[in-house]
């Protein structure tokens, strides 16, 4: 699939969004869209212009209680409830390819500028919008000042402009949907970047019990067709959960693969 129409959007009220989509302009003649309210709430966008673009990327700020410097990738949606935007059990459409390429156009970024200091990671999908387009979340984490440093965002906005002028399928690819592990996707990360599988979205061990549904949900909106559902064994918590997981994934036809059965 040929994506040609990028938006990026950011809220106004959000300091990393601001400072991504400031330092995006001196790379091209981008169309953005700066949101009043929050950007993970549905009902702060105006979904027709949404609509008349191809992929949306949503530049943000990422918290956490760690206070951790990170650059974050992750696809939005709900596994179960929705506290923080969305629907509860919906997700968006992901581009595992885009993903991808993202992730890998981050840690080239990093490396150029030697950003030694700060943690590249995946996120499992988490939080609002829920839109009908196929989009991703870039983020600056986890304080003020990350959010407003110039460089950082310099940095993101590079590897955004060269993603987007530079997205293609890429058909050596295998298409993964993730399941288990912590929210920051260690094991994840390292195939993401080390190996030519492409994850889309992750289900996390913390969204457990997992479900038909849930499965369903991811494949169907991971855009490109499926390969193989990508276990973190260890992250599936014990020998009745992992059975569970198996036999949902048997029952639905699903090839799947340990992380420890990929080349990295």
């Amino acid at each position: 699939m040929a994506y040609e129409k990028f938006l990026i959007a950011a809220s106004k009220l959000d300091k990393a969004g601001i400072n991504i989509t400031t330092q995006l302009s001196q790379f091209g003649d981008f169309k953005f869209y700066l949101v009043d309210g929050e950007i993970i709430h549905t009902e702060s966008l105006d979904l027709e212009k949404i609509n008349s673009f191809d992929f949306v990327v949503f530049a943000s700020k990422h918290k956490s209680e760690s206070r951790e410097k990170t650059l974050s990738v992750h696809a939005p949606g709900n596994w179960r409830s929705a506290e923080f935007g969305g629907q509860p059990g919906h997700v968006c459409k992901s581009s595992a390819f885009f993903m991808k390429q993202m992730f890998e156009k981050m840690h080239e970024n990093m490396l150029q500028y030697n950003l030694k200091e700060y943690k590249l990671t995946l996120e499992a999908t988490h939080h609002g919008p829920l839109i009908d387009k196929p989009c991703v979340f870039v983020e600056i984490g986890s304080t003020e000042n990350e959010w407003t440093d110039k460089r950082i965002g310099f940095i993101v906005a590079k590897a955004i402009s060269e993603t987007l002028k530079n997205f293609k399928p890429n058909p050596y690819n295998e298409i993964a949907v993730a399941i288990g592990g912590p929210h920051y996707c260690p094991n994840f990360n390292k195939i993401q970047l080390r190996s030519n599988v492409a994850i889309s979205h992750v289900i996390p061990q913390y969204a457990f019990p997992f479900t038909e549904e849930m499965i369903t949900e991811a494949v169907h909106k991971t855009e490109e067709e499926l390969d193989f559902v990508l276990l973190d064994w260890k992250g599936l918590g014990n020998a009745e959960q992992r059975q569970k997981i198996i036999e949902i994934l048997n029952k639905l036809y699903i090839n799947y693969k340990k992380t420890s059965d990929v080349g990295k």
